[in-house]
């Protein structure tokens, strides 16, 4: 059978299509195919596509798509299992390479745990304030726009399970203060019982909807809530999934420096396109 192999993988419930860039090109791949192919329904289905391409020296290249075709800068758990696949296809070292993305070029490797990658994230500007003009409910706390890779901005509120949460999300990531593109809308909580650990829930941008998890949403959550002193840092984050990625940093001079963000990276199938 001749066609294109892809790796199915998922990132604490966020999952991936990932493609060996030896055998074909982002060009190969218009916003058109990915949404047919990321398709739950009539596709593979996924939250996004990556094609990994290496350039030598422990360097890979992730081109990332989410699911509707859009191309994004970066993606914390699609980078999470593009480490372990570049590992996995001998593309790059699994103690250590470096990832090349849109947001800028970083290190990675595979964890001590069968399944578990960390990424060392560029260094980011936390705000010192909420945007301009965003308009917080009752309940709604933080209001930080931060950007690792993407934007996001963070809300702390009293209840994860209330019903109208996604609406929300789905308002506020086209607000127009948050930019012509919006943002990512990263609600967090106190895990209940968990001493250290905040839960999260994502409305994504170009997925349009729930993700069961978000590794530079958890990052950017995790700063915030530091930057406030809400918590401190490393901060575990419990995903919707259930799974937790667990987020390192030193907060300087409203800079979040030496960024570690580690989770899991895992290979469910693979297939012939």
């Amino acid at each position: 059978m001749k066609g294109t192999v892809f790796y199915k993988m998922t990132g604490s419930g966020n999952d991936f299509i990932l493609l060996d860039g030896r055998y074909t090109a982002p060009a190969d791949w218009p916003a058109e195919r990915i949404a047919e192919l990321c398709d739950r329904r009539m596709g593979v289905g996924a939250d996004g596509l990556v094609v990994l391409t290496p350039l030598g020296n422990a360097r890979v290249r992730m081109d990332f798509w989410n699911c509707d075709g859009s191309r994004a800068a970066m993606c914390g758990n699609a980078a999470l299992c593009s480490t372990r696949l570049a590992a996995f296809l001998g593309l790059a070292p699994a103690g250590g390479m470096r990832l090349v993305t849109d947001a800028g070029e970083f290190g990675a490797r595979c964890g001590p745990a069968g399944e578990e990658a960390e990424l060392n994230l560029p260094d980011f500007t936390l705000p010192d304030a909420a945007p301009p003009g965003l308009r917080l409910r009752a309940g709604e706390s933080v209001g930080a726009l931060v950007t690792v890779g993407v934007p996001h901005l963070v809300l702390r509120v009293e209840d994860l399970e209330q019903p109208d949460l996604m609406r929300r999300g789905c308002e506020l990531r086209r607000d127009p203060v948050l930019g012509p593109a919006g943002a990512n809308v990263n609600f967090v909580a106190p895990a209940n019982g968990e001493a250290g650990t905040w839960s999260l829930r994502t409305y994504e941008r170009g997925v349009e909807g729930e993700t069961l998890a978000c590794g530079t949403g958890a990052v950017a959550a995790a700063a915030a809530l530091a930057r406030v002193g809400l918590a401190a840092l490393p901060v575990r984050v419990r995903t919707r999934s259930g799974r937790v990625l667990t987020v390192s940093a030193e907060l300087a001079g409203g800079e979040a420096r030496n960024v570690w963000l580690a989770g899991e990276g895992r290979l469910v199938f693979t297939g012939v396109l």
